[in-house]
């Protein structure tokens, strides 16, 4: 073996607890690159796979009735490959052992055969009898929440009329990824349902012989997907149709994307923070090095080593670090993603989710942290070039401290001997000193970074429910109805409060920005669904413009007093124009509020409802609940305790999770730079701490001397790195906000007090393993060393 790469591994052997520190600083930066970039390849895959296994379609086009000979005509668009029509109803579902009357979505199949478009997967049973009208198939995820096997009688109102059926199989579908009940925010699979049916029962029921209300379009490749929604409103519109709209701007996909495109962001900034960590670590240790080995150099040189040589000696041990630290990262990257794809393919409903990283994601990983690690090392292996033989057998000018700062008389009386030269260290070698607490500050703004948006998600649901949504229950009705429905909802015992809303399905556009969404009508001081600004005050709800949320005028690129171009999707389907009066703060969705009144008069539909937001007496609920199970003109209800609970579980799981992961990260991080700041420190005190042994400095003494030092720079760490990571939450809490809900960057006291916490606490652990070096030290060997 050669000398040098003898010299390399007993190295690695007097730093090994540093080695190994960087190392796990390095492994977990390229684990959340593998890992991560490992669930966005898996995910994407096989939402791809999965769309083309079962041919989702491109283009939905909803409308009221259509006759079937009109599915020719869509046909002939150009570019248009394939086209369904179905039939898509609303239902309700009464379970016994249910009081709240379960949202359900009836959806057609073909007599015989498959759909051409929108296939379903059948997970358990079997297929339908096309001879039998009263059997269905059943959404797996809600017949597993309810304890529903293939073989069960289930009941259901459907357009008014009650009906019983027997489940015959339980299936998932690639546009049920993310199964949510129409105007609901979060998955709950215990309250939404979708039934498949043989389309001349389902046609019967809703009255629909030889007619559809829904079409799917499929689209050849090169398509202009812009140019064919048009033709197919164009050919819709005599029929109710309420606008054609991509896959892009499906619920389901786009609730998919938009969680793909949230670990994407987290990935982008995590795992450069901890490669940038450990290049820094990495400078200072092969810094140290460098200037308490130049008599080595000095006299490897002097042997016949060339610089080049001597240099590649310390680049191999940078790369020695950086490659275990890869290794290392990639094999539990590859672990922590499996584990994380069974979680996925739970949360995404996917029949499968194999886990696979491709070879450029090792690839990444090992040449990230290798450039990472070389980038720390480089700066300083100059300095092996710039010494010759005869300098670096000589020890270093020793630096002047003549104009250093003096203790006078008072500090003298006030500090011993071990503060002083503590305090003397730090100001006489201040580079040093910054050094170490900016690395500690990075560990602090780490841990803020992450603590905050853990606090963030949780403040989110806690200021949604208890200032913007205060009511118990959301009632939905099946259409726009008179305002006589809501006299009908007060006269019900039990129910304390009544606040009607409407709610209009719309494309909003400005310029070239546009958003397929909804206005929500609001009465003008609401108090049970109410906008509010920044501070969290209710806005009044104004005849003269809309307010909208802040997530809608970003993706629309506008302020309040421009005009939006509204294009209502229902009814007689106007063409508005309507000025923007203000900018609401919003949590989950991104609505666009207008007085209701006003909103009925621009749509010549005076004094009506979509449904309402009640406050009821949870005494009572039950009844109130049977109730409305009776009534056939509602749609569905919403309760807001299980639509919390709801979201809850949505935030804890998928992207949302993965936020735990990173704060478990932050925490290791955070030891390991504390614990090589405490090692850097005594490896370039080892000689000094054993003169004040020989001196009659005692074990205690001698130890507060290095300690000290590093309690100074922790606590002047602490205040910087809050600082950190307040902006670096705010980044994050931008990577994590998607459509679907903002997370707020918050300033959580509880979060800087936890981090801080966390840092004393490796402090106080590093100190001690520390000490316990000092106290074994061998005096005569440290002695030996050359300054």
């Amino acid at each position: 073996m050669n000398p040098l790469d003898k010299k390399l591994l007993r190295d690695l052997w007097r730093i090994k607890g540093q080695a190994v520190a960087i190392i796990m600083v390095i492994a977990l930066g390229v684990l959340m690159l593998v890992m991560m970039g490992g669930l966005i390849n898996s995910l994407e895959e096989t939402k791809r796979a999965y769309y083309e296994r079962y041919r989702l379609a491109d283009i939905f086009a909803p409308t009221k009735r259509a006759p079937n000979h009109l599915l020719k005509d869509i046909t002939r668009i150009p570019s248009v490959a394939s086209v369904e029509g179905r039939i898509n109803g609303g239902a309700l579902i009464d379970l016994p052992a249910v009081t709240v009357p379960i949202r359900a979505k009836a959806l057609s199949l073909p007599e015989s055969g498959t759909p051409r478009l929108n296939d379903v997967y059948l997970a358990d049973g079997r297929r339908l009898d096309p001879t039998r009208d009263d059997e269905i198939l059943l959404l797996r995820g809600f017949a597993k929440a309810n304890g529903i096997s293939p073989g069960a009688r289930l009941t259901a109102t459907m357009n008014g009329a009650r009906r019983t059926f027997t489940v015959v199989g339980l299936a998932e579908a690639p546009e049920f990824l993310y199964a949510v009940a129409p105007g609901e925010i979060a998955p709950n699979d215990a309250r939404f349902a979708v039934i498949w049916m043989n389309e001349d029962a389902l046609a019967a029921a809703y009255d629909l012989k030889g007619a559809f209300n829904e079409v799917l379009v499929s689209l050849s490749r090169g398509a202009r997907e812009p140019a064919i929604l048009d033709q197919l409103d164009r050919i819709l519109e005599p029929y109710g149709g309420t606008g054609a709209y991509g896959l892009k701007d499906h619920p389901s996909n786009r609730f998919v994307v938009d969680e793909i495109a949230g670990l994407r962001t987290s990935s982008s900034i995590v795992p450069p923070i901890f490669l940038a960590v450990a290049a820094f670590l990495l400078y200072i240790v092969i810094s140290r090095m460098i200037q308490a080995e130049r008599e080595q150099i000095g006299l490897l040189k002097a042997f016949g080593y060339s610089s080049f040589e001597v240099a590649t000696h310390y680049f191999k041990f940078i790369l020695t670090i950086a490659v275990l630290g890869a290794m290392l990262g990639c094999l539990f990257g590859v672990l922590s993603g499996r584990s994380m794809a069974v979680v996925y393919q739970g949360y995404f409903k996917f029949p499968f989710l194999v886990f696979q990283v491709e070879p450029r994601g090792f690839v990444i990983g090992f040449v990230s942290s290798v450039l990472a690690a070389s980038a720390g090392g480089l700066v300083v292996l100059r300095q092996v070039f710039d010494l010759t033989p005869a300098v670096a057998m000589r020890p270093p000018v020793p630096a002047d401290f003549s104009k250093a700062f003096r203790f006078g008389p008072v500090l003298k009386s006030v500090l011993d001997q071990p503060s002083r030269m503590v305090l003397r260290r730090l100001i006489r070698q201040p580079v040093r000193a910054f050094t170490a607490v900016a690395g500690i500050a990075a560990s602090v703004a780490l841990t803020v970074a992450q603590l905050s948006i853990i606090a963030s998600f949780d403040r989110m649901l806690d200021l949604n429910y208890r200032m913007i949504d205060r009511g118990d229950v959301a009632v939905s009705f099946v259409e726009p109805l008179g305002d006589a429905s809501i006299f009908a909802l007060r006269r019900m015992p039990g129910v304390i409060d009544v606040e009607p809303y409407r709610s209009v399905s719309v494309i909003l556009r400005n310029g070239r920005y546009t958003y397929r969404g909804a206005i929500n009508g609001l009465v003008s001081t609401p108090r049970l669904n109410r906008a509010v600004d920044s501070d969290m005050e209710a806005i009044y709800v104004r005849r003269d413009g809309l307010i909208l949320s802040k997530a809608l005028a970003k993706t629309l690129n506008v302020t309040p007093g421009q005009t939006l171009t509204i294009e209502v999707r229902e009814g007689r389907r106007p063409v508005l124009q309507i000025p923007v009066v203000g900018v609401a703060e919003t949590l989950f969705g991104a609505p666009a509020y207008f007085e209701i009144n006003a909103l009925n008069t621009a749509l010549k539909e005076p004094n009506r409802v979509s449904g309402a937001y009640l406050r009821i007496d949870t005494a009572e609920s039950a009844t109130i609940y049977r109730t409305i199970k009776d009534i056939p003109i509602v749609a569905g209800v919403s309760v807001r305790a299980e639509t919390r609970d709801a979201l809850k579980r949505m935030l804890d799981s998928g992207a949302g999770a993965v936020r735990f992961i990173m704060a478990a990260i932050a925490a290791i991080i955070t030891f390991g730079i504390v614990y090589n700041s405490a090692r850097i420190a005594f490896a370039e005190r080892e000689r000094d701490l054993a003169s004040l042994r020989v001196l009659g400095f005692t074990k205690g003494e001698a130890a507060f001397v290095l300690l000290g030092e590093l309690a100074i720079v922790t606590l002047l760490a602490l205040p910087l790195g809050s600082v950190g990571g307040y902006y670096l939450s705010q980044g994050l809490a931008e990577g994590f906000s998607t459509d679907l809900y903002q997370i707020p960057a918050l300033f959580t006291p509880e979060a800087h007090g936890t981090a801080a916490l966390a840092v004393l606490l490796a402090a106080a652990v590093s100190g001690w393993l520390v000490k316990r070096d000092v106290d074994r030290m061998d005096l005569v060997s440290a002695l030996k060393t050359r300054e």
